[in-house]
């Protein structure tokens, strides 16, 4: 008969391959509910994808001061909202290069709000405000405007996709051991490749003019959103931040999903505006 100490020790936990696959599950219920309303809106465009895109920035925001100065959270967080409702306004009303101009300007009101020798609080402002801004910029092109948007999301989607798969099959040497451990040199390469073949399926999807160009923009696009991913990292393992948040069951916060996402998009939206005008690629 067993005793009381080695029933219990009997009784051990989980495997991790059970965590792992409740976790995988949680994941993909929170995309099924989250997904189909945001993809409305994205196809609805206009006023309601501006509103999507708005509470977007206001969250994305507020999980930036919670990361980075959540010792001064009572002045902090209205600053920073106040700040990001400003220039998601200015922006309606005079564009992306108003905007950007006017979210840096806050930016030094929220640092001076917070404490002066903490520049990353206000640097959260010009830094979704970027990926916002581009956003709307691209999902309101010309003609081309629903194809853009879907270019800037799939390609970013495939990346952390590939990145994974690749990362998890391949293994090998590490990305940014210091950053972030999990990332490896062959996720990289597979979210690259990842992204480029979504990149073409779009064009051919579209009729874009160039899609072999647009394979390799989407493959500089997984470069691009790396390096995103890359930084919000840093800036967690700055402050000993697991997520960004809990808002997102499965994931963690907004930030976490969208990191990439917010410096790929400014990224294409100026490639497409100066050398991809010149191209004719889209």
């Amino acid at each position: 008969m067993k005793s009381s100490t080695g029933g219990n020790a009997g009784s051990a936990p989980p495997p991790p391959a059970a965590g792992k696959a409740g976790d995988l599950k949680v994941r993909v219920l929170s995309a099924l509910v989250l997904g189909p309303p945001v993809l409305a809106a994205v196809w609805a465009g206009g006023w309601v994808f501006r509103a999507v895109l708005a509470v977007t920035a206001l969250l994305a925001v507020h999980e930036w001061i919670r990361m980075v100065a959540a010792d001064r959270l009572g002045g902090a967080v209205p600053a920073a909202l106040v700040a990001m409702a400003a220039v998601l306004a200015v922006h309606v009303v005079f564009g992306p290069v108003v905007a950007m101009l006017a979210a840096f300007a806050l930016a030094g009101v929220v640092t001076a709000t917070v404490g002066m020798g903490r520049w990353l609080s206000g640097f959260g402002v010009p830094y979704v405000a970027a990926g916002v801004i581009a956003l709307d910029w691209l999902r309101d092109s010309p003609l081309a405007g629903l194809g853009l948007f879907l270019f800037a999301l799939l390609t970013v989607w495939a990346t952390d996709i590939g990145a994974y798969a690749a990362g998890r099959s391949i293994g090998g040497p590490k990305l940014a051991p210091r950053i972030s451990p999990k990332k490896t040199w062959a996720g990289l390469a597979g979210g690259i490749l990842a992204s480029a073949l979504a990149g073409l399926a779009v064009a051919l999807a579209v009729g874009a003019a160039d899609p072999l160009l647009a394979l390799v923009v989407g493959g500089c696009s997984a470069v691009v959103a790396q390096a995103g991913d890359l930084f919000e990292s840093g800036v967690k393992r700055r402050f000993d931040v697991k997520d960004s948040g809990q808002l997102i069951p499965g994931h963690g916060g907004l930030l976490d999903r969208i990191d990439g996402l917010l410096v790929a998009a400014p990224v294409l939206a100026l490639f497409h505006a100066t050398v991809g005008a010149w191209l004719q690629w889209w």
